[in-house]
């Protein structure tokens, strides 16, 4: 039967709309690829809220309070391990699931997962994907205006990194499930539960989250010094970055070789395991001077493009270095023969200020809603943040305001300060002027 002329005036006008629509979406990734992995952070957080809410992810059959639905979402997107609900025992298998696709999803950044899917799809990374992946990997890029390629990954080295984050991810995984799997099996798990047991520890370690897939976690294999070396092994692994692991693969120990990025962070990272192991015991008996502590460590965190959250350590290690310079009167900052620009400078001074306000602000108004201890409150936040997954166990009993108050604080602290102001600001615009200088006074 032939199509009525209403009918086809519908159907054109129909397609006309999903290809605006397409073109108005394809136009965002290249011109503001911030706003575009806001939008999709913000899509999967939806989805996965969706899908913890069915009442066949709850082991009860009913359906799991928006809130915690929510929570749950948001922590396993961002990668955190922050819950509000006991995630062995609400659960079912399908929340289980769906919490470890979530993790390994959020842990490889969602930019370069649409780019490894393209990769793997289309046989070939055109520019337009390059640029999406490249916002993963190196924060200046989040503003869409030209980049110096004097950096650790340079775009024509995007497609070989996001192969080595798919193939890292496996190999990393697998291994660990691999070396996991007995000690669960001498621990006395039963070998067939074991074996879904041991991969779940794997991605949890790698990915930095911390959910655990049996009710008392990592307590009965305390004293198993091999297992908890391993997961150690995953958690250093997924905390350096993918762009370290890049270069480690492209140079292994030739340390001459190694880019200032990868040297940094290795170095820094090293310093800052080493400064705060005397620190870490029950966190639940920590007292207030050590909660600081451990809040300026999980402040810190991980690698730049990796699976762990906080400001970064090469971020702390460009500030550090410039205030060795000023110090020294040198007319630029230097590292290993580098000299590291101002723009870099400027971005890591930028993530404090705002991972600062954010910290501050979350804080503050958790604070006034629960009247908790206030470094408790410093800390869970903190942890949220920085995408840690740590308690004192003041997360699980929030209500519901604050709930959505830490949620936004792990929102935010996984999408990357840079990336965010980005995606709130206008476009770029070049400047053809200079304006007069005047000095105020600092310090």
């Amino acid at each position: 039967m032939a199509a009525t002329p209403s009918e086809v005036r519908l159907s054109v006008r129909a397609r006309r709309i999903a290809a605006e629509a397409w073109d108005r979406l394809r136009n965002l990734t290249t011109a503001s690829p911030a706003r575009f992995a806001v939008l999709v952070f913000v899509t999967l957080i939806l989805l996965f809220t969706a899908l913890f809410s069915l009442p066949q992810a709850s082991a009860t059959g009913q359906r799991t309070p928006f809130a915690d639905a929510l929570f749950t979402a948001v922590s396993t997107i961002c990668v955190t391990g922050l819950s509000t609900v006991n995630m062995y025992t609400h659960w079912s298998p399908l929340g289980h699931v769906i919490t470890y696709i979530g993790v390994n999803v959020g842990a490889l950044g969602v930019l370069t997962l649409a780019s490894i899917l393209g990769l793997v799809i289309s046989k070939r990374l055109g520019l337009r994907a390059k640029l999406i992946a490249a916002g993963d990997s190196n924060p200046l890029r989040a503003h869409g205006g030209p980049v110096n390629e004097g950096q650790t990954v340079r775009l024509g080295e995007v497609g070989q990194l996001l192969r080595t984050v798919a193939l890292s991810t496996l190999v990393i995984e697998a291994g660990l499930t691999v070396l996991i799997y007995p000690s669960l099996v001498i621990g006395g798990i039963d070998p067939l539960v074991a074996l879904w047991e041991a991969p779940y520890y794997a991605a949890m370690a790698f990915t930095n989250t911390g959910f655990v897939p049996n009710a008392d976690g990592l307590t009965p294999f305390a004293q198993d010094y091999f297992l908890l070396t391993v997961l150690m092994m995953g958690v250093f692994l997924g905390s350096i970055g993918f762009p370290v692991i890049f270069t480690l693969w492209r140079h292994y120990w030739r340390f001459r070789q190694w880019s200032l990025h990868a040297k940094l962070t290795i170095i820094t990272t090293v310093i800052l395991f080493f400064a705060g192991a005397g620190v870490i015991i029950d966190i639940g008996d920590l007292n207030g001077a050590t909660l600081i502590v451990g809040s300026m460590l999980m402040f810190v965190g991980g690698g730049s493009a990796s699976t762990a959250g906080g400001i970064k350590v090469t971020t702390l290690a460009v500030l550090a270095l410039a205030v060795f310079s000023e110090a020294k009167g040198r007319p630029s900052v230097q590292a290993f023969g580098r000299r590291i620009p101002s723009d870099v400078q400027r971005v890591a001074l930028s993530v404090v200020a705002w991972g600062a306000t954010i910290v501050a602000i979350s804080t503050v108004t958790i604070s006034r809603i629960t009247d908790a201890p206030i470094e408790h409150v410093l800390f869970d936040v903190i942890s949220g943040f920085a995408t840690v997954g740590l308690s004192t166990g003041l997360t699980a009993e929030l209500p519901d305001p604050a709930v959505y108050v830490l949620a936004a604080t792990m929102f935010m602290g996984r999408i990357g300060t840079v990336t965010l102001a980005a995606a709130v600001a206008a476009s770029s615009r070049s400047q053809l002027y200079a304006l007069p200088v005047e000095r105020p006074i600092v310090g």
